[in-house]
């Protein structure tokens, strides 16, 4: 563990129940920030600071019953979704947003209201309130890493999804260049950490200036009822690659003619190439994202995991999961090769930004979140968060392929034979039901 997050551990445990208030009151807004960790001036605004005596004895007598839940930690947006409304269906979830909050506020209370319920994932947004108030962005970002030791302290096993802080606007006090610096101190925090799933619900809510797009917010801060779909349908493939959603097998049957490349429940036909030389850069980049390679071609028959664990068969899901450095490419390839005209079906899923692809005997068609990362953003039935239909029909060296219908290209030239592939670049990506059919 680093030093600083030892001392922060230390000084955490001394004084997380310190307080000026009453000892009677261990839930009341301490009246001075002294001895107490982290940085930045608490909230004082009346409103505040009655949500905060109000709401937290309720959590407290709510322990019990709320043990192993998914908690959400935040602020007004996350106290937005309230009782989450039917969303995330059979979850168990419990909602620690208080309006007004500041990472501060939320490391204070961390150990009662989140880590007291030993939650079986922990669902972050926070930081908005901090730029509002003047606290500098670096002081945002150490708060931060005192919250994520808190919680590795308590659980290293904790699965943590860190949600991008969202757009709003300077006339809010919230600059983009602000949020973004943010952002990129908390990626930088977790950068590397397996335990922690980065979401980028930044691109997901960001209009083209860079600022809150007013048709998800109420008022370029709090989200309305289609800016919590929308959320909801960003987190919902997380939870599913959990295991908290979708746990059902897919019971698909492909149709006459068509064979199954993915037996829904392991790898089996499909492994690694090997990994052609790379140019080294001159001057190394410390920050650069890591590339596995593989000296030899490796086959996953049999296991439901890739080696590096990028790769994971759930549930009838062939699952490209977020890399913990941000970004990082592996390709995973059909151990059989295909020469006649085909086609080829499936679906895809794709968390916000995400950055996929499918190749098709060895050239690459892209497959991402399209209305986000591109290049087909202007598709009309593409759906943000669901599954996406993607058909392939290959006629001699000529590849033409659909999304739900819609054209994304009819003249890809590929080879007269090869594999199909599929490749993890950023995000997390599930394809399922592939099926081909040689014609």
């Amino acid at each position: 563990m680093h030093k600083a997050a030892q001392l922060f551990l230390l000084a955490f445990a001394a004084t997380a129940f310190v307080s000026t208030a009453s000892a009677d009151d261990k839930f009341a807004l301490p009246v001075s920030e002294e001895g107490l960790p982290g940085e930045g001036a608490l909230r004082r605004y009346e409103a505040y600071v009655k949500k905060w005596t109000d709401m937290r004895p309720k959590w407290a007598e709510q322990v019990e019953q709320n043990q192993g839940t998914v908690v959400f930690l935040g602020d007004s947006i996350t106290q937005g979704w309230g009782d989450f409304k039917g969303r995330f269906s059979g979850m168990k979830l419990a909602n620690r947003g208080i309006g007004g909050d500041t990472t501060r506020g939320m490391l204070i209370r961390l150990q009662q209201d989140v880590l007291a319920l030993n939650p079986s994932a922990i669902v972050m947004l926070l930081g908005t309130n901090d730029i509002e108030v003047g606290i500098e962005a670096e002081a945002i970002g150490r708060n931060f890493e005192k919250i994520i030791a808190a919680i590795k302290q308590d659980n290293p096993k904790t699965p943590i999804v860190l949600c991008r802080m969202f757009p709003s606007s300077a006339s809010k006090n919230r600059p983009k260049q602000t949020i973004q610096r943010v952002n990129v101190l908390y990626e930088a925090t977790v950068k590397g950490d397996p335990q922690i799933t980065v979401i980028d619900t930044w691109t997901l809510f960001a209009a083209e200036s860079g600022d809150a797009d007013p048709q998800w917010f109420r008022d370029l801060l709090h989200l309305n009822a289609a800016g919590y779909d929308r959320w909801a349908a960003a987190l919902h493939p997380i939870f599913a690659t959990l295991g908290y959603v979708d746990t059902a097998v897919d019971d698909f049957t492909p149709e006459p003619g068509y064979v199954s490349l993915f037996n829904g429940k392991d790898l089996t036909g499909w492994g690694v190439h090997v990994t052609p030389p790379r140019k080294q850069p001159k001057k190394p980049n410390p920050d650069a994202p890591t590339f596995p390679e593989f000296k030899e071609a490796r086959a996953f028959d049999g296991k439901t995991v890739s080696d590096d664990g990028r790769y994971v068969a759930i549930n009838g899901r062939l699952v490209v999961t977020t890399p913990a450095e941000g970004r990082r490419i592996q390709q995973l390839w059909t151990t059989e090769e295909f020469g006649e005209d085909l086609e080829l079906k499936l679906e895809f899923r794709a968390t916000p930004n995400a950055d996929s692809g499918v190749f098709i005997r060895k050239p690459q068609l892209q497959c991402r979140d399209f209305l986000l990362a591109g290049p087909y953003k202007e598709l009309k039935e593409y759906r943000v968060g669901g599954w996406n239909e993607l058909i392939v029909t290959v006629k001699g060296n000529v590849a033409i392929a659909t999304c739900n219908g819609e054209l994304l290209t009819d003249n890809m030239v590929v080879p007269d034979s090869g594999p199909i592939g599929l490749e993890g670049d950023r995000g997390q990506i599930e394809y399922r039901r592939i099926r081909l059919k040689k014609n």
